[in-house]
């Protein structure tokens, strides 16, 4: 195997590098990508709330140190498919405004150094590619696009459609949300027989038992494979470093561990892919003589301006059961930006994005251990909550800091995070409970923190994003515009780390367009 040499080497098989592979397997070139997991097993315990949630099955065996010196497990996930084997299939564009300077109550939201319109195409492909049902229209923040979604928008069940009908008739502006779902639709409110996601299926947070989530190895990597003789999978390989030639201006290969040994292995170009937190550790890794603070780090930002949303999900009541099965429908933006661009927000600085998540059942309300519940309804069984639950997920915006950032001390990582923007999450939060009396809601809500796995900090590591910034300055980022290291010839980056700001959406199809976006560039170098 040290003997190989590749065209391409790919660190990383989630929507990042597997977006990449899956456009560069055209060119024909040989194309190798490495991943530090194996395939995500198919087992009854991809649906088991427990498993999942409680125990952590699927997450990776790790602890990390945290700012105030706490020791944490963080939310990442090493299979084929990265994280998004268990992310929540919400694909959404950034907004136009977001690749503009905003302004926050802590701080400024950084200017992009490529606009809307860069990215534009590429947002169209990645929706097509994974398959995006949605509606064009609805949302009153959504970017311009000049053509429909690839697949109509999965329907409101008869709880959430009502939902939706109040929110509108109180002025609100709901819409369906853009899924990445392999759903197919019988018009009835049921699935066709063949459709490989299901209304019953547990989605938001598990594993697709099913194969029925747009995820990277579903959608990228296998039909890759099966298509592309020139492309191939090296699995279980941990990439320990990049080595480079004496100058540090080209990569020559990957220091790889498999199965407990060590190979080098060699490419004439490499894309790096492993996550925002991961791809800033290798490149930490891999310093030499001629990159002594870390590869491509002669900036000092490498692992800094960490950036991650400010998630909450909450749990509501319904006053009438509410008997949905795929609750992940719907979406709501009207507080997106300040008041200026937002009129029913009433502060001068953008709150964020609410949507629905998926439905709680009574193993995971006992499993949260909440008080509040008890208190407010001591007679009530977990499975009486579960039946009338109402789950949302409230999204602000986190701002980039130098100080926030991920990096080696001692031979063990530390991840040190200051939260910025919480006064716009808890104001978020209150809009939402405001409103639930007007949606035959009760007025009270509880916070679900198993969502993001037990133990792990709900800001930790979810949405992460901005460790190896772009730009067209060395001297303040790490990639150049097409998002290429700067200083080495042969080094990009496909994954969140070269995000400026990261919004109030789901990153993920930034992520995909954006890989596609340079995959176009070292097609043609190639």
């Amino acid at each position: 195997m040290s003997d190989d040499r590749y065209d391409v080497i790919i660190v990383g098989s989630g929507p990042g590098g597997g977006s990449a592979a899956w456009r560069l397997a055209r060119t024909g070139k040989r194309i190798l990508v490495i991943e530090r997991g194996d395939y995500l097993p198919r087992e009854r315990e991809n649906w088991d709330t427990d498993a999942v949630f409680r125990r952590a099955r699927y997450q990776a065996d790790e602890t990390w140190t945290s700012s105030n010196g706490d020791r944490f497990k963080p939310g990442l996930h090493y299979f084929v498919g990265g994280n998004s084997k268990v992310y929540g299939g919400v694909l959404f564009r950034l907004r136009e405004s977001d690749f503009e300077a905003q302004r926050h109550p802590d701080g400024i939201s950084p200017e992009w150094p490529l606009k809307y319109d860069s990215f534009a195409p590429y947002y169209q492909a990645a929706e097509e590619l994974f398959q995006v049902h949605g509606t064009r229209g609805e949302d009153p923040t959504e970017p311009p696009s000049p053509l429909p979604y690839p697949k109509p928008a999965i329907s409101h069940e008869p709880r959430i459609q009502k939902l939706a009908d109040d929110l509108a008739r109180a002025g609100h502006h709901p819409f369906h949300l853009p899924m990445g779902a392999l759903m197919e639709e019988n018009g009835k409110g049921g699935t066709l027989p063949h459709s490989p996601l299901l209304r019953c299926d547990p989605f938001d947070g598990y594993p697709s038992l099913t194969n029925g989530k747009a995820d990277a190895q579903i959608i990228c990597i296998d039909p890759t494979l099966a298509a592309h003789p020139n492309v191939t999978l090296l699995r279980n390989a941990y990439a320990e470093r990049l080595l480079t030639d004496a100058g540090g201006g080209r990569v020559t290969g990957v220091a790889a561990v498999i199965e407990g040994q060590r190979h080098t292995l060699h490419a004439d170009l490499f894309v790096v892919a492993c996550g925002a937190l991961s791809s800033a550790l290798l490149f930490l890794r891999s310093g030499n003589e001629a990159h002594p603070d870390g590869l491509a780090n002669r900036s000092a930002q490498v692992g800094r301006n960490y950036m991650r949303h400010n998630n909450t999900t909450v749990l509501a009541i319904s006053k009438d059961p509410n008997p949905t099965r795929f609750q992940k429908t719907l979406g709501l933006n009207d507080f997106y930006y300040g008041r200026d661009r937002s009129p029913l927000n009433d502060w001068e600085f953008p709150l964020g994005h609410i949507q629905m998540v998926g439905k709680s059942d009574g193993m995971q309300i006992e499993a949260e251990g909440l008080p509040g519940f008890l208190q407010w309804l001591p007679t009530r069984p977990f499975s009486y909550i579960a039946e009338h639950s109402i789950d949302f997920w409230l999204t602000s915006e986190d701002l980039p800091r130098p100080e926030n950032r991920i990096f080696y001390r001692d031979g063990q990582v530390h991840l040190d995070l200051t939260p910025t923007n919480a006064e716009a999450q808890a104001r978020l939060r209150e809009k939402l409970r405001s409103m639930c009396s007007g949606l035959d809601i009760h007025p009270h809500l509880f916070d679900r923190t198993l969502y993001l796995g037990k133990d792990t900090p709900i800001g930790g590591t979810a949405h992460q994003a901005g460790t190896l910034r772009f730009g067209p300055d060395p001297a303040t980022s790490v990639l150049d515009l097409d998002c290429r290291a700067h200083g080495i010839d042969n080094l990009y980056v496909t994954d969140a780390s070269f995000f400026p700001s990261i919004g109030a959406v789901n990153p993920t199809l930034t992520i995909i367009a954006n890989a596609l976006r340079v995959a176009d560039g070292i097609a043609a170098r190639l």
